[in-house]
């Protein structure tokens, strides 16, 4: 499968999981990818900005805390509107 973003199919090599999460107050809600690598960093990512690099965390637990702290939720399946209203 070929990359729509410069670079992410070679550091996909690295990758051990991917999360996306939500900030479900906005509407289109904003969406950040979380890629966790084999050496326990963490990056997260915008796609919605040709996969932007955003920030880096040497963990989980602090990238985690990161996302947190400004209200995103990790997607656990489907995201219903109910469930935002």
């Amino acid at each position: 499968m070929q990359s729509h973003a410069p670079g992410l199919a070679e550091q996909a090599k690295t990758w051990k999981f991917l999360e996306l999460w939500v900030d479900p107050v906005l509407f289109p809600p904003k969406i950040l990818m979380l890629v966790g690598d084999q050496d326990g960093t963490c990056r997260i990512f915008n796609p919605a900005s040709d996969y932007k690099l955003i920030v880096t965390h040497s963990n989980y637990q602090a990238a985690q805390e990161w996302l947190l702290e400004d209200e995103y939720e990790r997607v656990k399946g489907l995201l219903l509107a109910e469930e935002v209203l």
